[in-house]
């Protein structure tokens, strides 16, 4: 009885209860019909007896529980980290046009990647390596774009994040390019993964990476009520007694670490993070921890969708998820640009 007058006593809450039924609904729904795509067509009625009732004789079960599963998690858990990166990130930097690819964390975590593999870091330990130099990489490069877009009297606006974020994040992806012409050992062993795509994930990845991706989102559900108090401003955020500085760098902390386990799954995969904040303040207003939640069904079924039409446009040959994502977000960034900016 508390929690529905609880509810019913906030709009924002109220509103984010409503969405969670349909976006189960599309959850499922795609989720059903992404494990019957591949080259070998799976009837939906066989996809939920699967999942439902494995039976290992079944050669059709089988395919959906050992091959065809591991890449639904990869999205579901890829698409939730970036949901709720980008919901920090469009907070904390008070920016409708922040998103981790477009701000450099994408491309920080992708350029810290192929160095350290360009570098034949030991096999052995790589696989456990990899979602910690990817955070790395991503705090570390969006670190420079705030210290360069503070640079000046104005201090770091929008407009200054927008254009540092884009410029280094062109300049790390040069590098990384340069990188690859050099070594074409590393581009072989890269070109997919670079590209941004789920396909080939392994279990032993997805195990490892879920760890800083639940690790970033629990320190975003902790933090939720003082980042909410950062976005009214620096000025009445110390009023209300939180410590700035601390704040925003434990969230930045947060946001490298769920955009580098969501980069060590599948690659440089952008404009999910742009995309779902606008959405959920549509759906559940400006409360920041009821966002959160719905960031994370959000995003999972974004990347659902745009893995399922990745794969079903040009069947039976495949397109890399992020050249969807991309094929869908740049315009977006673009309308979001002109209405913020005019």
């Amino acid at each position: 009885m508390m929690a529905a007058s609880s509810i019913a006593r906030h709009p924002s809450l109220r509103r984010a209860t409503l969405a969670v039924v349909p976006l189960t609904l599309v959850l499922v729904a795609s989720a059903v019909i992404h494990l019957g795509l591949g080259a070998r067509a799976i009837s939906p009625r066989t996809v939920v007896e699967a999942l439902l009732s494995y039976d290992p004789r079944n050669f059709d079960h089988r395919i959906i529980v050992s091959l065809r599963l591991t890449r639904l998690i990869a999205a579901l858990l890829t698409g939730a980290a970036l949901g709720v990166a980008g919901m920090l990130l469009q907070t904390i930097i008070r920016n409708p046009l922040g998103e981790p690819h477009i701000l450099g964390l994408n491309a920080g975590a992708t350029l810290a990647v192929v160095i350290c593999s360009a570098l034949g870091v030991s096999s052995a330990h790589w696989g456990v390596m990899q979602p910690l130099v990817a955070a790395c990489g991503a705090g570390g490069l969006f670190a420079l774009v705030m210290f360069t877009a503070s640079a000046g009297r104005s201090g770091p606006t929008a407009m200054k994040i927008t254009l540092c974020g884009v410029a280094l994040s062109a300049f790390a992806s040069a590098v990384s390019a340069a990188i690859l012409i050099l070594d074409e050992q590393t581009l072989q062993a890269m070109r997919t993964w670079l590209a941004g795509d789920l396909a080939g994930v392994s279990q032993s990845v997805l195990r490892i990476a879920v760890i800083p991706m639940a690790t970033g989102l629990l320190m975003a559900m902790l933090l939720a009520s003082r980042i909410a108090q950062l976005a009214l401003g620096d000025n009445v955020a110390r009023g209300l007694g939180v410590n700035v500085t601390r704040t925003r760098a434990l969230s930045v902390v947060a946001i490298a670490l769920l955009c580098g386990g969501a980069v060590t799954v599948a690659g440089p995969i952008g404009f999910i993070g742009l995309v779902v904040p606008h959405i959920v303040r549509y759906l559940a207003g400006h409360n920041l921890r009821s966002g959160l939640l719905l960031a994370m069904p959000v995003g999972a079924a974004l990347l659902l969708i745009a893995d399922i039409f990745a794969r079903w446009l040009l069947a039976p040959q495949e397109l890399a998820t992020g050249v969807m994502t991309a094929l869908v977000g740049a315009p977006l960034f673009i309308l979001i640009a002109v209405r913020f900016f005019k």
